[in-house]
């Protein structure tokens, strides 16, 4: 049966799947699946999991949670799904207690808008699996959530099979709470959190946000003030119940305080103004600020700058899609785009193995192995993958995905059809026919 004619089936099912859902949707811990979930179960359910393409969608899935690459956010990628094949991308990334994280992905016009899958997950140390986080999907989204403690995070994109397209996808912070003192940023702060007080007998819990006396101290989140009082240390100050954050925030110094008890205030009330009473009489008016959630939190996520939104590329990078290959004779891939960042082990192109470019960053390639493993290597350290050769094929050969047994077929080719080789990994080459059409043949 010819390869197009064997392959209906699983298109049509396919497109069963896709019609399920074309609402963007949103999930959280209260729901009791996500989108990627509700998908891989339809996929089994249709009996698609059986099938190569099918395998391999779950094992992307799986391989992007328990073998991601790290970055430093903010992070700015433009980035390729290949439609022959099944990819996930996962990124590991820090976060602070009391950021905020914008996730935002969007395809690029003139393709067919496929499903793309987000999940955001929180990695424990004494947990094997991540916990989920929140999930979306649809062709172009973004979402944000704030961070609950110091922990490490997990983003995992993956479209759906058989759809691919161009994308740029970005994560980037933002503080969850507003700026605390009128008019001022967190450039105004000129004492950190751990700073040492008494002559090191403790340490500084808030930050110091320097102003002229009498600058309103405002809500930097709406709620309840719980105590309006003055103490030896704080001189003047009030607290105040954040709604929604599961936090109290702590004002002292204040030269006046405006509210009472009991007060329920809006985002920007004004709760005081700066002062420097208590044990601040020495130094200039300034306001000290502090976050308490089962003890003191460094207050500086909660309130820094957001990182700069990426710049629209005016076009994607033209690498995007296509195979490259070293320069060197050996190339190992980096778990992060630094050249400091680790190399990742056994993940090292050859000279002629080609490496598919799924993402750019400035400076920096994330590639694609032909065993199916990912890192990044440096833009100059490859080139574009010209033929090594040209020739015939000496027998019918199958074309495939990747170089492994079992991959998925994406088209038959009969003997004496002319290729270009581009590659070899193993027993199998790397062709590209005269239509453009690439995969690998044993």
């Amino acid at each position: 049966m010819p390869h197009r004619l064997r392959a209906l089936p699983f298109l049509l099912l396919l497109a069963l799947l896709s019609a399920c859902s074309q609402t963007q949707t949103l999930r959280g811990l209260f729901e009791p699946t996500t989108p990627h979930e509700t998908y891989a179960r339809r996929l089994r359910q249709a009996g698609l999991a059986e099938t190569a393409l099918g395998r391999d969608w779950l094992r992307a899935a799986d391989q992007a949670l328990h073998d991601s690459l790290t970055v430093q956010l903010p992070y700015h990628e433009s980035g390729f799904f290949p439609s022959d094949r099944a990819v996930a991308l996962g990124l590991r990334y820090s976060v602070r207690a009391g950021e905020a994280i914008l996730v935002s992905l969007t395809l690029a016009p003139g393709t067919t808008p496929p499903r793309v899958f987000l999940d955001a997950f929180e990695l424990r140390p004494d947990q094997p699996m991540p916990r989920l986080l929140l999930s979306a999907d649809t062709a172009s989204l973004s979402f944000r959530y704030v961070a609950e403690t110091d922990r490490r995070h997990l983003l995992r994109v993956q479209p759906e099979l058989l759809r691919g397209g161009r994308y740029t996808l970005s994560i980037r912070r933002e503080p969850s709470l507003s700026f605390p003192v009128q008019g001022k940023s967190d450039k105004a702060i000129g004492s950190f959190w751990g700073a040492g007080r008494d002559g090191g007998a403790r340490r500084h819990e808030g930050v110091d946000i320097f102003a002229p006396r009498g600058t309103p101290a405002v809500a930097a989140a709406a709620g309840v003030v719980t105590r309006v009082q003055e103490t030896p240390l704080g001189g003047r100050v009030v607290w105040l119940s954040a709604s929604g954050f599961n936090a109290h925030l702590y004002y002292a110094h204040l030269d006046r305080q405006l509210v009472q008890p009991g007060q329920r205030v809006q985002l920007g009330d004004t709760l005081g103004l700066v002062g420097n009473t208590g044990n601040a009489r020495t130094t200039p008016p300034h306001l000290h600020f502090g976050v308490y959630r089962n003890g003191a939190l460094d207050p500086l996520p909660f309130v820094r700058g957001a990182d700069a939104p990426a710049a629209t590329p005016k076009k994607l990078p033209t690498e995007l899609g296509q195979y490259v290959r070293a320069r060197a004779p050996r190339l190992p891939l980096r778990r992060a785009p630094a050249t400091s960042a680790a190399t990742l082990a056994g993940r090292t192109a050859e000279r002629t193995s080609p490496l598919l470019v799924l993402g750019t960053v400035p400076g920096w390639l994330r590639v694609q192995l032909p065993g199916g493993s990912s890192g990044f290597v440096p833009a100059p350290a490859v080139r574009p993958a010209a033929p090594l050769r040209r020739e015939k094929l000496a027998a019918e050969a199958e074309l495939r995905s990747f170089p492994l047994p079992g991959a998925p077929a994406v088209a038959a080719l009969p003997a004496q059809t002319a290729v270009a080789v581009l590659g070899e990994f193993g027993a199998y080459r790397l062709v590209r026919q005269a239509s453009g059409r690439t995969g690998w043949v044993l």
